[in-house]
């Protein structure tokens, strides 16, 4: 066993977006990977409570009827998963849609185990503006009152697929630490989904952090990316804020290669554009190759490897690959 392999296997390794989740292959890919959490999408901007609700049903069935499972409530929950040989499941939307326009909705979805949410999936709703959108107002009244409920419910604000001010605002109004939890930078590659400088140098000072983006549009202009591309995605972060506030954010999804065909991609993809939740700028056609080494999330530990030869010490590594995320999780969901 290589030194990297081992500091894999004996890190808590947390992927802070995981879509490919609702793919049955997504569990045996993430276990095989040496994840101890990661955090499926379990809410959107398609669904509102009532689609919601029936898919949370959905999903608290999957970790009854697998004693491999956990759900996530606090960052002790991941600490007994890792010393159990189990994985836990961080429930997560992307899009406050399934608010809906009810502040008491916050506390429901926290109650079945909801720990983060996402402001905006690229489109405007009523808390602000999407990344997506030809405006960039800001974050709404309403969008002030769901950051103070949130942070009075414990449920992490995510600015990811959001536009520049609501992310903004959001930081500014948020009293426990925001993250990005999927995000490239924008400095590495110019994709109008990345961010920019600022919106990490805020989001770090409020004690939050970036998940480093696998996706390959957000990483590079080559198909596929290569591992170093998205390195320097994780390595910018912490030149420009620290070591503390970079994770890994993933977003491996059922429409990539090797999950997908061509063909049901691609019909998937032309549903986005026509929905206008994804541009063409933003989002190239498929086929989705993720970066050459870590195609799937079975592959995850050749990142690690990778990222020590890239010059981090294993300190740092282990902060990059799950340490920065439990520290945000010890300060929103308590211990």
């Amino acid at each position: 066993m290589t030194p990297s392999s081992t500091l894999h296997q004996e890190s808590i390794v947390i992927d802070g977006t995981c879509p490919l989740i609702d793919d049955p292959r997504g569990i045996p890919a993430y276990r095989a990977g040496g994840f101890t959490a990661v955090a499926p999408t379990v809410g959107d901007n398609e669904n509102g409570a009532a689609g919601t609700l029936r898919k949370l049903g959905s999903i608290h069935k999957v970790i009854r009827e697998d004693a491999g499972l956990v759900l996530v409530r606090k960052a002790r929950d991941i600490e007994a998963a890792k010393a159990s040989g189990k994985m836990g499941l961080i429930l997560h939307f992307q899009g406050a849609e399934p608010i809906e326009n009810r502040l008491e909705y916050i506390d429901a979805y926290k109650s079945m185990g909801v720990g983060m949410i996402q402001l905006t999936y690229n489109v405007k709703n009523r808390l602000g503006d999407g990344c997506e959108e030809r405006t960039d107002a800001g974050l709404s009244k309403f969008g002030l009152a769901v950051i103070k409920r949130m942070n009075e419910a414990r449920v992490i604000v995510d600015c990811s697929h959001t536009g520049l001010r609501t992310t903004l605002d959001a930081i500014e109004a948020s009293t426990r630490p925001p993250v990005f939890s999927h995000a490239g930078v924008r400095a590495v590659h110019p994709s109008p989904r990345n961010i920019v400088d600022e919106q990490i140098k805020a989001v770090a000072a409020k004690g939050g952090l970036v998940g480093a983006n696998a996706y390959p549009p957000f990483v590079s202009a080559d198909k596929p990316p290569t591992l170093e591309q998205l390195i320097d995605h994780i390595r910018y972060i912490v030149d420009l804020v620290g070591i503390d506030h970079v994770g890994l954010g993933l977003d491996y999804f059922a429409g990539q290669s090797p999950y997908s065909s061509d063909e049901h991609a691609m019909a998937a993809y032309k549903g986005y554009l026509e929905s206008g939740m994804w541009s063409s700028k933003s989002y190239p056609p498929p086929p989705y190759i993720y970066p050459k080494g870590i195609e799937t999330p079975d592959k995850a530990p050749h990142l690690t490897d990778a990222l020590l030869r890239s010059g981090f010490n294993a300190e740092e590594v282990k902060k990059i690959i799950g340490g920065n995320w439990m520290r945000v999780f010890r300060e929103v969901w308590g211990e």
